[in-house]
């Protein structure tokens, strides 16, 4: 490539535990196109900074990459983006760190200053990203140092829109996984579009945000073959497909969905604005299952429509218009509705707080699911950097704040985060007291539906629709499992909601051990009540049999069995 030194292998991180964003996938697929051995690693369960260390060591000892690109979307990880490129600047100081997403465009300022990190690329990152691998002295929408030594971002070159972003798509799902565990922790997520055109007043990621880091003005659909491709390439390797892009409509998904037998997967459609009938009937004939989320805002409607009436949220339904769009799913026995609003938006009372608590009461009783949270403080959102126009105070508005808030949690804490709250200390209880009894409702609500009653003469049948097996060393990565137990076997389990049991019955805790496997007895106790309940049975004959096969008591039976009906491997006749 004209003399440069080209950086590859490759491999992509996301910042945060759990599954990362899918945009490292959209990524490995355009470098692997454009010549760059590109691998990602898409789950990342590690809790301690000793995991950490020691799971980057393998990768980094697998791959030998010659750049680790860094995916820093939700500013929740940017403590963890540090942590990791820190971790492999020890490791490896001649690896090219380089960071990007949505935050890292957002605080480029702040990031460049830490020197475990090399580049930041601003906006969409498929070109930037292989110009780097590539070794162009001048990548476009990357910062620059400028010629006093500082950093300098200069106008963004590469903006995708509707007209040049064919070439984004998913590809190469057989090479750029380093297991098959980590390419089963997909969980099928497609972008029919990027970009948002709504300034909703809690949401770093919004209008004016999109434009800031982006250059990207408005939303656009992709490319009816580009969202095709994405099809073609996860429908067999995915048991569920997942959206979030307002502006898909029936027909077009349709064409995206042409040629692709969807029949038997299930789907989740988080929906921002007001569904259309449409939409919902399109979903509910394509695949088996559908469970489709109705973002409102809020729930009470008053304070929904003064934030809609200023311009500081996004269309949304009315009480009316959501309980239509209710009733009509409920003519589709193969889906399921959960609404979802923020609680302690601005505007509250005592009068909002009630008409909260009768929504919730009533989108309950029509046998919804109910999302509910606090108001988060986001970096960037109109209410987080300017609280007092909302008589609120923010628990964070800084790069520093944010950063020190995400430092002090504890190991394996995912979940907190900086709030937005009332300067009234007496709405502010009240709207705490509302949010506790809600979520003690939505919660109680979900148990119930999720609730089986079990006795004796219950009869079950193992509805798991898959079950593979594999080689350790396939499973987990050989860059984690040592040759001598490489070949042992590997059951997977997948119910039907996506949980997964990975059962290894003949390998000893002692020869080796991981915590994602149910090893030795463990796993021989749990294939064989799978096995018990091939066909419909009874618990009472079920207890019976592993008494017999697997020496299991009773008691010990009945709480295997609870186990399994629980994560849905085991369902009533």
């Amino acid at each position: 490539m004209n003399g440069r030194r080209v950086l590859s292998p490759v491999l992509l991180l996301g910042a945060g535990t759990g599954e990362a964003t899918c945009g490292i996938l959209y990524l490995a697929g355009y470098l692997r196109r454009g010549g760059i051995e590109a691998f990602v690693r898409l789950y990342d369960g590690d809790q301690t900074e000793d995991e950490v260390a020691r799971s980057l060591e393998a990768l980094v000892a697998r791959v030998r990459p010659r750049l680790v690109g860094i995916s820093l979307k939700w500013f929740h990880h940017v403590h963890r983006a540090l942590l990791l490129a820190r971790t492999l600047r020890e490791i490896d100081p001649s690896i090219r760190i380089v960071v990007g997403g949505n935050t890292a465009s957002y605080w480029w300022r702040e990031l460049h200053a830490f020197d475990c990190i090399d580049h930041i690329v601003l906006g969409d990152g498929e070109r930037p990203l292989l110009a780097l691998c590539e070794g162009d002295p001048s990548p476009p929408n990357c910062v620059t140092l400028g010629p006093n030594g500082a950093p300098r971002r200069l106008p963004l070159e590469y903006v995708q829109g509707a007209t040049n972003s064919e070439d984004v798509y998913y590809s190469h799902f057989d090479d750029i996984f380093l297991s098959h565990q980590d390419r089963h922790a997909f969980s099928g997520w497609v972008a029919p579009g990027k970009g948002c055109g709504e300034n909703c007043l809690y949401c770093g990621g919004a209008r004016g945000n999109q434009k800031a880091a982006f250059g990207r003005a408005k939303p656009f659909l992709r490319s009816e073959e580009s969202v095709r491709r994405d099809h073609q390439e996860i429908a067999q390797r995915a048991w569920q497909l997942r959206y979030d892009f307002s502006g898909s409509s029936a027909a077009f998904l349709q064409s995206t969905w042409a040629g692709v037998d969807l029949s038997r997967h299930s789907c989740m459609y988080f929906l921002w604005g007001v569904a259309r009938v449409e939409l919902i009937d399109a979903l509910a004939q394509t695949f088996e299952h559908v469970h489709m989320v109705l973002d409102i805002g809020c729930f009470s409607e008053q304070q929904r429509h003064e934030q809609m009436r200023r311009g500081l949220l996004k269309p949304c339904a009315s009480d009316q218009q959501l309980l239509e769009i209710i009733e009509h799913c409920r003519r589709h026995e193969n889906l399921d509705v959960e609404v979802s609003g923020i609680a302690g938006l601005p505007f509250a009372s005592e009068a909002t707080l009630k008409e909260e608590v009768r929504l919730v009461e009533r989108v309950i009783s029509l046998d919804c699911l109910v999302g509910y949270q606090r108001l988060e403080a986001q970096p960037g959102a109109l209410a987080t950097e300017h609280p007092a126009r909302f008589d609120m105070v923010s628990e964070a508005r800084t790069f520093t704040e944010f950063l020190e808030y995400f430092e002090q949690r504890e190991p394996g804490d995912v979940s907190s985060v900086p709030m937005l709250r009332f300067r009234d200390a007496a709405l502010e209880r009240a709207v705490q007291r509302t949010s506790e009894h809600v979520d003690a409702l939505a919660r109680k609500h979900e148990e119930k539906k999720q609730r089986i009653a079990l006795n004796g003469g219950t009869r079950l049948k193992n509805t798991a629709p898959s079950t593979l097996r594999f080689e350790l060393g396939d499973w987990l990565g050989a860059h984690r499992v040592p040759a001598k137990v490489a070949r042992e076997q590997v059951t997977v389990v997948r119910s039907v909601n996506g949980t997964g049991l990975a059962c290894a019955p003949s390998l000893s805790p002692r020869r080796f051990t991981d915590p994602t496997l149910d090893q030795g007895e463990d796993g021989r106790i749990l294939l064989a009540t799978l096995a018990a309940f091939e066909r419909p049975t009874t618990v009472a004959h079920a207890v019976t049999q592993l008494g017999a096969k697997v020496k299991l008591d009773p008691h010990s039976a009945r709480e295997v069995i609870e186990h399994l009906v629980g994560g849905r491997f085991l369902q009533p006749a």
